[in-house]
């Protein structure tokens, strides 16, 4: 049997899931980052760009720092980058020389592994993307074959598409997506043969999500019929709407009769890790998923239904969820069948919690629900229901959008923010709010050291700060003694 090698995906795929992208700081993921090093993993899935801005917003982390110290403390593991071509945090498709300047600075701070993604498989868009970062660095670039259920897409829609990509020495290997975990075993087997039919030598991986209990079993499949590479989540990273937790794939592939050739005790040990850390910091671990037929109406991706439960949670309307998935079958009908990943999930998913809360349909349509109906992220897969063309288009808001400028040229955008901003900064105030920016900056380089055990006794300080009553803290453990004392600092 074949050497199958893991690539991990708990520090942004697995994160972003399970804890809607926010559950990982750097100081979190830096902690941890030597031992992952040697396990032995074809790549580590690190970021994107929303993670760039989860990084920004909700951390105060500087992401391109991120990646730099990341590679400094994992230089035998690529790191890599997920991206859907000419598009950087913005929704809008940006300049091509804009974008040559991101993916020159992702390059230069480490990133060795891209992924290059076009929602709508439009070959000319990967292969223009996909170009511009060989011309800028020396990264592989994995073309996403991004599964859904549709009449469509079939396997002769998916062997087609390969083997066009397959032509292009920019394309070094490819993997199948499918960020809804809705791939049965049966469609693994036949669909990874027939791509694997037409890429010739180049890899083919597997990237499926355990959101209705398919992933670990496709995943496995694929394996059987070819694949090199099976992407997993590490501990509490892994199952639930992740994808398989390594471990168990481990375990399983080898009962397969395939080598897996990872260092098991340095992947118990960051196992362990990522466990303590879950519980420290109240992170939900993912769990095995039984099957749930809906799931191949809807097509919610996991780390879109974590957002979407989390938003009904704080809007007071989690007992909505279930009117919400049915509307978000309907809106993805009305829209042409968009494929639910990046960033077409978004859309639907809104726009069906404004149907659904709003009491009237289409009655509030966000600014890239109109974008897409008219064509600006490209060709739905079938046309738009005329009458709900007509009702998203049929108001200020929309013909305002129809006349809008498109993405500043590289150019205009360096005379806005001056030539001499560094690029890093550049790039991000260019896609950002700058009080943002600033706070990031503001906030240097962050915490640089972190321990699961310490996080509930640094959260009791917290909270005891808040009150001026405490004036006299102490602390104490075996071994261990913190004494705080108003106005004389630490003890």
């Amino acid at each position: 049997m074949a050497e199958i090698g893991l690539i991990d995906v708990s520090m942004r795929d697995g994160n972003q899931s399970l804890w809607g992208a926010t559950g990982l700081g750097t100081h979190h993921m830096l902690q941890i980052a030597g031992a992952l090093d040697r396990v032995g993993f074809r790549a580590i899935d690190f970021t994107s760009s929303s993670h760039m801005a989860v990084a920004v917003r909700y951390f105060r982390d500087n992401p391109w720092e991120r990646i730099r110290r990341a590679r400094a403390a994992m230089p035998r593991t690529p790191l890599q980058f997920i991206t859907t071509g000419l598009r950087f945090i913005a929704w809008q498709q940006a300049d091509p020389d804009f974008m040559r300047l991101v993916y020159r600075r992702l390059q230069a701070c480490g990133i060795r592994r891209f992924i290059m993604l076009d929602p709508m498989h439009d070959i000319d868009a990967v292969l223009d993307a996909s170009r511009i970062i060989k011309q800028e660095g020396d990264a592989e670039v994995m073309a996403a074959l991004t599964f859904t259920l549709s009449d469509v897409h079939d396997d002769a829609f998916y062997s087609a598409f390969a083997r066009r990509l397959a032509q292009s020495r920019d394309i070094d290997l490819f993997y199948l997506k499918d960020p809804s975990g809705l791939m049965s075993p049966d469609r693994a087997r036949t669909l990874t043969r027939a791509v694997k039919s037409e890429i010739g030598s180049k890899p083919l991986e597997m990237h499926i999500h355990c959101t209705i209990g398919y992933g670990a079993l496709s995943s496995l499949e694929g394996a059987e019929q070819g694949a090199s590479a099976v992407h997993v989540g590490i501990g509490p990273a892994g199952e639930g709407t992740s994808l398989p937790e390594a471990v168990r794939m481990v375990a399983n592939l080898r009962a397969k009769g395939h080598t897996v050739a990872v260092d098991d005790a340095m992947l118990s040990h960051v196992n362990d890790y990522w466990w303590r850390l879950a519980r420290a910091e109240g992170l939900p671990p993912g769990e095995p998923q039984s099957f749930d037929a809906s799931f191949l109406q809807h097509q919610i991706a996991g780390g879109v239904m974590t957002t979407m439960e989390r938003q009904l949670t704080e809007l007071k309307l989690a007992h909505r969820l279930p009117e919400v998935i049915a509307e978000t079958e309907q809106v993805r009908r009305d829209l042409g069948q968009p494929i639910m990943v990046t960033p077409f999930p978004q859309m639907v998913c809104t726009q069906a919690l404004f149907n659904v809360v709003g009491g009237r349909r289409y009655g509030q349509v966000s600014d890239q629900v109109m974008r897409y109906v008219m064509g600006k992220f490209g060709r739905p897969t079938r046309p738009v229901d005329p009458k709900v063309e007509a009702a998203i288009l049929d108001r200020p808001r929309a013909r305002e959008l129809e006349r809008e400028d498109d993405f500043p040229t590289l150019s205009d955008l360096r005379r806005r923010f001056g030539a001499t901003m560094p690029e890093e900064e550049f790039l991000l105030r260019a896609v950002m709010p700058g009080d943002q920016v600033d706070a990031m900056l503001g906030a240097g380089r962050g915490r640089t050291g972190y321990s699961p055990e310490m996080a509930p006794v640094l959260a009791l300080l917290k909270k005891l700060a808040e009150r001026p009553a405490a004036r006299d803290l102490v602390v104490e453990r075996p071994g261990f003694r913190l004494a705080l004392h108003a106005g004389s600092g630490l003890d």
